[in-house]
Formats: C-alpha cells, sequence, structure tokens
C-alpha cells in the first residue's frame, strides 16, 4: 500500500532542516551573521536553525551544521510567479519549485552558502529543500515553517512589488525566464533612464535595442537631421525621414517598437554651456560622438557627476568599446591624454565605415548598458576592446587609472559649483594637439 500525501510530507520533512520565521526575521534585521554556528542557541534554547539547543532539529532530524562565517542566509521563494507578486519577503529571490534544478545554480552558485526557502505554508518549500541537499549537493539550506502564510500572520513586512501588466509579462517574457534579471530586474530596466549622444550609427542599434529590452526612458542628443547617406548604417532612420531631425526619426521608431519607453529628445549639440544641465538625472551615457571635443567635455563633466560611460568608436573595419565608470576604473583621459593627430582624428575629415560594423558595437555597448543597469556580470571597466571586422578578432587591452590624471584623480566633492560649469575651450584644444 503506497504513503498517503500526508505521510510522504512527514517522512521528506524528517529528512530537512526547518526553521522558524522568527528566527528568519532576526536574521535579516541583524543582517549578516556573527559566529551563529550549529552550535549557537537562542534565547528560548532553540538552535538558530529551528531545532533543539543539542543539535536536532524539531522533527528530530539531525540538524546540518550551519556555516560560521557570518553570511546571511539567501532566502528563496519557491511558489509561482502570480504568487510572488502578490507580496513575498523582502529582498527574497524567486525561483519556482518546477524550475529550482535548471534555475538554483544562478541564483545561489556556492553550495556551500546558507539557504531560506519559502511557499505558502512550508509544504513546497520542504520537497525543494530535500531536491537542494540530496540531489543537488548543497549544504546549508532550511525550509521555513508555516511558509509566508505564518510570516505575515507574525505581522512581520511584506514587499509588494510593482507588477508588469499582462502585455508586459508577454513582451518581456523571454527576460523573465532568466534567474539574472526576472521581475525585479526587469522592473530596473523600465526604471533605468539612459542618454545617448547621437542618433548616428552607434546611437541607432544602441537605442533599438534598449528600447526592445525595456529601458524606460532614453534621452537622444542630437542637432542633426537625416540624411540619406545615413542610411547605410543608421538602422533608426529610414528613407521616409530622410529631412527630418534625427532626434524626432529615432522617437518614432523607438515608439513603434515599444510604446513603454519615454523619448526625451535634445535636439542640440552637446557643449560647454549646456551639458550640466542635459546630463542631470540621467544613470548612464552612451557615448557615440563623432569627434574628440565632444568626447573629451563629455569626459570630464560624467567624472564630475559620477555618470558612467559607454563608450565606443568606428573607422573602416575596426572598432572600439570601454566603460568609464567614474572612480571604479579609469576615465577617457586615463586612456587618452590627447588627442591623435589630426589625420588619424574621425572627426577631421571624411573617413569611410564598413555599415554594418556601427551595429556591431553598438549592440556590445547595448549589453554593457543593461550589465549596469542589473548589476550584472563583469562590464568592461579597465578594459579597451578592439574589434576588427576584417579579422574577425577582438582584442582586450587592460587600462589602469592615472593617478595623475587631470580630472579622475580629484576628488568630485572638491569640486565646487562654479567649477562644475567651467571648461576649458575644447575645439581649440583639439585643434591645437593635431
Amino acid at each position: 500500500m503506497s504513503a498517503s500525501s500526508a505521510e510522504l510530507l512527514r517522512a521528506v520533512k524528517s529528512r530537512i532542516e526547518e526553521i522558524d520565521p522568527g528566527q528568519v526575521h532576526s536574521h535579516m534585521a541583524d543582517g549578516p551573521r556573527e559566529g551563529a554556528g550549529a552550535g549557537a542557541s537562542t534565547a528560548d534554547g532553540a538552535s538558530p536553525h529551528g531545532g533543539s539547543a543539542n543539535g536536532d532539529s524539531a522533527n528530530g532530524a539531525s540538524a546540518h551544521a550551519a556555516p560560521d562565517d557570518g553570511a546571511a542566509p539567501v532566502i528563496i521563494d519557491v511558489r509561482e510567479s502570480d504568487e510572488f507578486a502578490s507580496g513575498h519577503l523582502p529582498g527574497a529571490r524567486h525561483v519556482p519549485r518546477g524550475y529550482l534544478e535548471s534555475r538554483i545554480e544562478g541564483t545561489v552558485p556556492d553550495r556551500s552558502a546558507p539557504i531560506v526557502l519559502y511557499c505558502a505554508s512550508g509544504n513546497r518549500s520542504a520537497y525543494a529543500a530535500r531536491t537542494l541537499t540530496e540531489d543537488l549537493g548543497y549544504e546549508h539550506v532550511q525550509s521555513m515553517t508555516g511558509g509566508i502564510t505564518l510570516w505575515k500572520d507574525r505581522g512581520y513586512e511584506v514587499e509588494v512589488p510593482r507588477a508588469l501588466s499582462a502585455e508586459q509579462r508577454e513582451r518581456y517574457s523571454r527576460h523573465l525566464l532568466m534567474p539574472e534579471i526576472g521581475s525585479d530586474g526587469q522592473q530596473k530596466l523600465l526604471d533605468a533612464r539612459v542618454l545617448l549622444l547621437g542618433a548616428g550609427g552607434l546611437g541607432s542599434p544602441t537605442a533599438l535595442y534598449l528600447a526592445a529590452a525595456g529601458v524606460g526612458t532614453l534621452g537622444i542628443v542630437d542637432d542633426d537631421t537625416v540624411d540619406l547617406s545615413n542610411l547605410q548604417r543608421q538602422v533608426i532612420h529610414s528613407s521616409e525621414t530622410v529631412g527630418m531631425p534625427k532626434v524626432d526619426s529615432a522617437e518614432a521608431s523607438i515608439r513603434a517598437l515599444n510604446p513603454d519607453v519615454q523619448v526625451v529628445k535634445y535636439a542640440t549639440r552637446l557643449q560647454a554651456d549646456n551639458i550640466m544641465e542635459i546630463l542631470a538625472g540621467w544613470d548612464i551615457v552612451v557615448d557615440g560622438a563623432d569627434n574628440f571635443p565632444t568626447r573629451y567635455l563629455l569626459n570630464d563633466a560624467t567624472v564630475r557627476l559620477q555618470i558612467p560611460v559607454v563608450s565606443a568608436s568606428i573607422l573602416g573595419f575596426d572598432g572600439q568599446l570601454s566603460v568609464f565608470a567614474p572612480y571604479r576604473g579609469p576615465c577617457y583621459r586615463c586612456l587618452f591624454g590627447s588627442p591623435p593627430p589630426a589625420e588619424l582624428a574621425p572627426s577631421c575629415g571624411a573617413n569611410g565605415v564598413l555599415g554594418v560594423l556601427p551595429g556591431t558595437m553598438g549592440l556590445l555597448q547595448a549589453t554593457e548598458v543593461v550589465k549596469l543597469i542589473l548589476d550584472i556580470g563583469d562590464p568592461a571597466i579597465g578594459r579597451l576592446l578592439l574589434y576588427d571586422a576584417l579579422a574577425a578578432t577582438l582584442t582586450e587591452v587592460k587600462v589602469r587609472r592615472d593617478p595623475d590624471c587631470p580630472i579622475c584623480s580629484r576628488d568630485p566633492d572638491s569640486i565646487t559649483d562654479e567649477e562644475m560649469g567651467v571648461f576649458p575651450d575644447y575645439e581649440a584644444f583639439c585643434a591645437a594637439a593635431g
């Protein structure tokens, strides 16, 4: 005769470790634990893992020793997406029970990390805890007794995330499936504000893919109009928009692609007298400038405002990319202390470019922007990526901060308001250097 579901659940719970919601709440309130190993006891004599002070769990199972390195547990919600969206423990990560085996490594790669699982009542999390410990080799896993129902009954805080609309859930469904993004990450993208310097070759693919990804606000700085010669590489424009201001043409394409995105247009050239006003309030700047005066001006302003810049440049069959994150790595001046001679500067004469090259580099820029917004992966900070389209090679060059850099070697807090809006004559500076 087969065991009943209740008997099976009791058997599972006898083999896993449980923890009371009060102890989970204490861990969250106290932050990282200090020396809370398996032998430590709470004031009421219970172990910090839901068992008695002698090391036995409340259900009679021998408790796994918790790490004593002070690490706070990772809280995992194993309920379904609609349940998670209705409210969850503050800071909890979402890994539905049905996807546990395939997604847990992306959420908690360290199998020695302490993990607390919870569901609605403590049943699904018990099965999930058995899977992690017995099948996947995780060492310190606990199931929260009573689930979020008991947590609420105790009056503890519940975080209710902003819910995506049904249309947004469908539009961004492939993001929602990824543990590195999910619903919380998509909300970060929707909340992000990214300013694109230029709606040309680099700005076109970057803007389109950031819009497709759901970056909520895109700013575009460009004082030019669409020319027929642009269409060989500037894919955000079309034959129908020739003669139209690029900011208007780009806005139309972005809104046709994704109505979630708000477009802020600056039909002007970035200059010393407007840069501080334009940059204010943006999270990240995408540099698609085609001249050195603007690049140096942008660098100095973003270092002072501590805004990261995802920079790329193209010429012929070659492209370059780097991320300049103020005080986390070098700035543009650390890499290029002075402009190159005029004959090597793309802005100093007519230079050809392979039509697909801006797409390649622009998509790399868009990828770096998404990584910065979501705080995932390893952004190209302190690295210069050199792409050779003819050879199909990508070379990486390490770049370090210059301790004598006239800009990023300074503390931005030491710069007065009066200095913030004052810049040298970059046109004359670059002309003299050439």
